[in-house]
């Protein structure tokens, strides 16, 4: 699978240039990992790879994860993910990282095996809004 992520977001890089749609795009992921309400391993290291194929050292990963991980589940929690959802949309401008961005949430999804209910609720908005 991470090789077909690599190869998916190959020249991604050159599109997604500004940090706040990198971001954007870092929530977005994170939303998808931190929907079933369990943070693996496996999902935030797909996530790193993704990032670090979209961007050079100039972004750092993890200053960006911590904070995108925690609006993600702030959202969860408060059920506001279709409004993070919305703002997300409204920052990410550039058409080659949006349509980027179905296959990576699913792909983050995916990572074990099992996409819970919740996470297939997440990609079918994502879907509609970045496919």
């Amino acid at each position: 699978m991470n090789d077909r992520l690599l190869e998916l977001f190959e020249g991604v890089a050159v599109h997604a240039t500004a940090d706040r749609e990198h971001a954007a795009a870092l929530e977005l992921l994170a939303l998808v990992m931190a929907a079933d309400r369990r943070l693996e391993q496996a999902e935030l290291d797909t996530i790193r790879e993704i990032s670090d194929d979209w961007r050079d050292t100039d972004f750092t990963f993890d200053k960006y994860v911590g904070p995108a991980i925690v609006r993600a589940q702030d959202a969860i929690t408060k059920d506001e993910v279709i409004e993070l959802l919305d703002e997300i949309d409204r920052r990410i401008s550039s058409r080659v990282l949006r349509r980027a961005l179905f296959s990576a949430a699913r792909d983050v999804a995916g990572v074990n095996d099992d996409v819970s209910p919740e996470e297939g609720s997440i990609l079918a908005e994502v879907a509609v809004r970045f496919s």
